[in-house]
């Protein structure tokens, strides 16, 4: 594709990686993604995406900004305190670089408009910060064929992985392959409950964008089949494998799943 003189300013740096160059930075220009959630992680995913020049970045939340969401959220300002949190990111994207195409969608990620809005997207990024939600995306995304760059965070731990299940391969395992379904309610603590620290946000946010990128370019080693831990009061980092699992009730091979009927109930 023909860049514009301010496309190759704006994007010089990228364009001079030789791993990403004028084809790389085409497709993230050509590219779609759908970012589940506008907060802590959400923040630096969508910012770095738009940054880096992807076409259409989607962003679902149904939550207003809040004062205590201001240490850790920060694609949000006090000024927007109140306003839906998927309009204050639509504004500040708009800032960062206005010839990026933000869809908003101001509700609840459910099984009844997941199929919908997945279909739109090459890549889902998950920020989202409940089970009921993560295990929602992992399935969705298995069944509508698209690759999903997970991340968690908790206190000062964050973990990151790709999951890419509908592709075959030992290294292709989905999110049931590591948990196999949610944990009890109030067996793990939300990060309201037991907090988080600020700036690992960015952190994490920053390794899931990061992921991202490489999977809409096709460079580098994807994260699929690995999982990234990082402690960060001890400031170690831990990459594990993981293996799909022939037994998972989603991707193995009798696979008890086959559609999103187990989550019509469930509130995420």
């Amino acid at each position: 594709m023909d860049f514009t003189e301010n496309q190759i300013q704006r994007y010089a740096r990228h364009i001079l990686l030789g791993e990403v160059g004028g084809e790389g930075q085409a497709r993230l220009l050509q590219s779609r993604v759908l970012v589940v959630g506008a907060g802590g992680l959400g923040s630096p995913v969508l910012m770095y995406l738009a940054a880096a020049g992807v076409g259409t970045l989607g962003v679902i939340d149904d939550d207003v900004v809040d004062l205590s969401n201001l240490q850790r959220q920060i694609i949000h300002s006090t000024s927007a305190i109140g306003k839906p949190k998927v309009e204050s990111a639509r504004e500040t994207l708009a800032a960062i670089n206005p010839e990026v195409h933000v869809n908003t969608y101001n509700q609840r990620l459910n099984a009844e408009n997941v199929a919908g809005l997945f279909a739109e997207y090459d890549v889902i990024a998950d920020g989202s910060d409940n089970f009921a939600t993560r295990f929602l995306v992992n399935d969705a995304c298995y069944l509508e064929g698209k690759t999903l760059v997970s991340a968690a965070i908790l206190r000062f731990d964050g973990q990151i992985s790709v999951f890419k299940a509908h592709e075959e391969g030992e290294d292709r395992p989905c999110y049931r392959c590591l948990f196999r379904e949610p944990p009890p309610p109030g067996q793990i603590p939300t990060c309201a409950e037991a907090g988080v620290l600020g700036a690992l946000c960015g952190m994490i946010g920053s390794l899931q964008a990061t992921e991202v990128l490489k999977e809409i370019m096709g460079v580098g080693e994807s994260l699929s089949g690995s999982l990234i831990i990082i402690d960060a009061l001890g400031t170690t980092q831990q990459k594990i494998k993981i293996r799909r699992d022939p037994g998972c009730p989603l991707c193995g091979t009798e696979p008890t799943i086959k559609d999103l009927s187990l989550h019509a109930t469930q509130s995420t």
